[in-house]
């Protein structure tokens, strides 16, 4: 079994229009510094087209190509720092219909903001018992601290109903603030819950030595190697990925892509095609293969969710 620790919906409705502009605009002067004479247009045109999968049909139908039986699906909440992003409450009624539309195949990691204000605790518990939310994403680079005491409040709520949270850590949208990325950030929120899961993602691919050592001496610190493909290593990312396998937190780390972040250069089947004991996994014991790949996973969004399918309720 495969589970995808971090995927997002490709839409426009979910990343803020400007943010993939940005991005299309990086990837143009990316071509350019190698050779390729395209225009920025036609850049921008393609990558806008790859998010319209605002159903989750082809997300989905990709899963089923690669052997991915489940995802975390996470929304971050981009409401504070564009004018484009939805609202809230409708980013979680399409979450909602996506699950629904395809039941069984996501958990969904909902995305809160510090500055929600009073309201904004009681919402996040709201959306989690009405839509069956699996856990919480913080997208820091949008302007706070992991350990915020702002989110204390959300924390307890994590705490109270077992639900993990998963906060982003390295570089983000062009726009945002990347000083707010380090995953040691995190640490004074980790050591006052001890109770909450706190997950790095991307954590095994940027700080990695930062991650790697909270993850060692914090029992609540996870991390998932969500934007592998894009691992800036000399060697590669399956090495890469290979030497973190290998070492002393195997049991803390999660198998996740960032999905669909690389349509533009690669297929889903073709990444996952790496995962081999010859390749990523050389040297890896089966039992530790399965964790990272997905009881580790599983067991996070466990216990108090475990009898919630995200879409409907047992």
């Amino acid at each position: 079994m495969i589970v995808d620790s971090h995927v997002v919906l490709a839409s426009d409705r979910v990343i803020p229009r400007e943010y993939l502009e940005e991005q299309a605009a990086n990837m143009h002067h990316r071509l350019r510094a190698h050779g390729r004479d395209v225009g920025l247009g036609p850049v921008t045109d393609r990558l806008l087209a790859l998010h319209s999968d605002h159903d989750g049909d082809r997300l989905v139908a990709e899963m089923d190509s690669a052997g991915v039986s489940l995802a975390f699906l996470v929304a971050a909440d981009f409401s504070h720092v564009s004018p484009r992003a939805l609202p809230p409450a409708e980013l979680a009624r399409l979450h909602d219909a996506v699950c629904r539309r395809h039941p069984g195949r996501f958990r969904v990691f909902w995305g809160v903001d510090p500055r929600a204000g009073a309201d904004g605790p009681a919402l996040f518990e709201q959306h989690v018992t009405d839509h069956g939310f699996a856990g919480m994403k913080l997208y820091p680079p949008a302007g706070y601290s992991p350990s915020d005491r702002r989110l204390y409040p959300y924390y307890e709520i994590c705490a109270a109903r077992g639900l993990p949270v998963l906060t982003h850590t390295g570089p983000g949208w062009a726009p945002l603030d990347f000083t707010l990325g380090p995953p040691l950030l995190v640490d004074q929120a980790a050591r006052d819950f001890p109770g909450v899961d706190f997950i790095l993602g991307h954590g095994g691919v940027t700080h990695v030595e930062e991650a790697s050592y909270l993850c060692a001496h914090r029992p609540n610190v996870y991390l998932d190697v969500s934007q592998f493909p894009a691992m800036l290593a000399a060697e590669g990312w399956a090495e890469h990925l290979n030497r973190l396998f290998r070492g002393g937190i195997s049991h803390k780390i999660l198998f996740g892509t960032c999905w669909p972040s690389f349509r533009m250069s690669t297929s889903l089947p073709a990444v996952l095609s790496a995962f081999t004991p010859d390749t990523v996994f050389a040297g890896v014991r089966p039992s530790v293969q399965k964790m990272i790949m997905a009881t580790t996973a599983l067991r996070l969004v466990g216990d108090s969710v475990a009898a919630v399918t995200p879409g409907g309720h047992q």
